[in-house]
């Protein structure tokens, strides 16, 4: 409760800033604040905070920053009635807090910090409870940087997060967001951008700065972005490299060495936004040959002529499963380090042999106010397959019934954000466990319910 109303007051604080400053990234630190170094009047303390000159013309600087939230859970029958179950709720508090240095256009260093606790959580773990770490470390050598040219080469532990953040996230969903040790070189010219890195995961620990690379989880690969293209507008496309010492699937189980090469097609025109993505995967789990992919589409058309501007979306998606027990392949398809939150914040099923139609519906009900309403419906994809979390540890095995379904989950969200600095959102999910969940488990329907608030500054 003190913790909250501290958040509490320093959102009020920030509620009055009238200048408005260029939007917080999900990456901080792709924000540039050298545009400040132009402004005589240093006339409140947040200046300073974003942009503190070190030398005498200005071209070496420091830049602050940082983020708070607090989540407030509920969850009946989490998991479907399965193992512990909480029924006074749960606190989750994160804070991120960051320095920025830059010594002239050719190097910068970027150092983060991270707090994640969980108060009231029954059986915390590392993702929803890591008390300080060292999150991101890096330094940049600015090889070129003219214009839109830039070839920069980036070294130590830093956040990784590509495309429709399918395979590749920073998980802001969950309490712990993650990151992974390596290299990248990122070039970009005009109309298009690449990025090739090879990176071990930070393996998230319940302790203080005990965060360490996983030698046993690597992470390699290339992605090439283009803009501006005739018709489509944007095209992705990449190949991702991924090797893990001791994997677990329904029907496989050892060293795991696999590649993904995938395409992204995007843009908005009119009314109208859309997002479609293929994946194909290949390599081995053991002595099992990988044969594994994934499609899917996201569109919505928004109403802007109509009162509250309402957007009818839609998005599907089809993702391979084992197709049969006890042979020499492996149809599971693996979605890496997807974002943690990945069908909604209850986030109950992970993207591993599934099939999802997931309708929705928005609306701009005031000034800096959303309302979303959506509704998904799931189903295995292969009933010789089980279905697994985010992570792709199993929840259920393959052969507890030959049925499918696996349920239908109803959300509602309200998103209120007053400024850039400011964001609530009020929540809550039904899901209605269906004949896969019933046969394979105790079966009840989940209600989640949770609110969240978050400073930027």
């Amino acid at each position: 409760m003190k913790n909250t109303i501290q958040l509490l007051v320093l959102l009020l604080s920030f509620s009055g800033f009238a200048q408005q400053y260029p939007d917080f990234k999900s990456l901080r630190f792709d924000e540039d604040y050298s545009f400040l170094k132009n402004d005589t009047v240093r006339n409140n303390w947040y200046k300073t905070v974003k942009f503190l000159p070190v030398s005498s013309a200005k071209k070496t600087y420091i830049s602050f920053g940082g983020d708070i939230r607090f989540q407030y859970f509920y969850a009946q029958n989490e998991n479907w009635g399965d193992g512990p179950q909480d029924n006074d709720g749960y606190v989750l508090g994160r804070y991120l807090f960051h320095a920025d240095f830059h010594a002239g256009k050719y190097f910068r260093t970027f150092v983060q910090v991270q707090s994640s606790m969980a108060d009231g959580r029954i059986d915390p773990n590392p993702v929803e409870q890591n008390p300080l770490e060292v999150h991101q470390a890096f330094a940049d050598l600015n090889i070129v940087n003219e214009g839109s040219q830039r070839l920069i080469l980036r070294v130590g532990r830093q956040e990784l997060t590509y495309g429709s953040q399918r395979l590749v996230a920073v998980r802001e969903g969950p309490n712990n967001r993650q990151s992974f040790d390596g290299v990248k070189a990122i070039i970009s010219k005009e109309n298009s951008a690449a990025d090739f890195f090879y990176t071990h995961y930070v393996v998230a620990q319940d302790g203080i700065f005990d965060d360490a690379s996983n030698k046993g989880r690597q992470l390699w690969g290339s992605y090439l972005a283009f803009t501006k293209i005739p018709i489509v507008k944007n095209i992705d496309v990449y190949y991702l490299g991924y090797q893990r010492a001791n994997a677990a699937f329904n029907d496989a189980a050892g060293k795991e060495k696999r590649h993904s090469l995938g395409t992204r097609i995007w843009g908005k025109t009119g009314n109208w936004r859309y997002d479609g993505e293929a994946v194909y995967q290949f390599g081995d789990v053991a002595e099992k040959s990988i044969n594994a992919w994934t499609a899917s589409i996201n569109a919505g058309y928004r109403f802007n002529d109509i009162k509250f501007r309402p957007e009818i979306g839609f998005k599907t998606e089809v993702i391979s499963g084992d197709k049969k027990a006890g042979d020499s392949n492996l149809q599971t398809f693996n979605p890496l380090f997807p974002r943690g939150a990945y069908f909604g914040l209850a986030s109950v099923i992970g993207p591993s042999n599934l099939i999802d139609f997931h309708p929705s519906l928005s609306f701009e009900i005031a000034k800096n106010v959303d309302w979303v309403i959506d509704y998904d419906m799931f189903w295995r994809y292969s009933g010789y397959d089980g279905i697994y979390a985010p992570n792709t540890s199993l929840i259920y095995p393959g052969d507890t019934t030959t049925e499918k379904k696996i349920g239908n989950q109803l959300e509602s969200e309200i998103v209120w954000e007053p400024n850039q600095y400011i964001y609530f959102r009020l929540e809550a999910t039904w899901f209605k466990a269906e004949d896969y969940i019933k046969a394979s488990g105790t079966g009840k329907n989940i209600f989640f319910t949770g609110l969240t608030m978050q400073l930027h500054f």
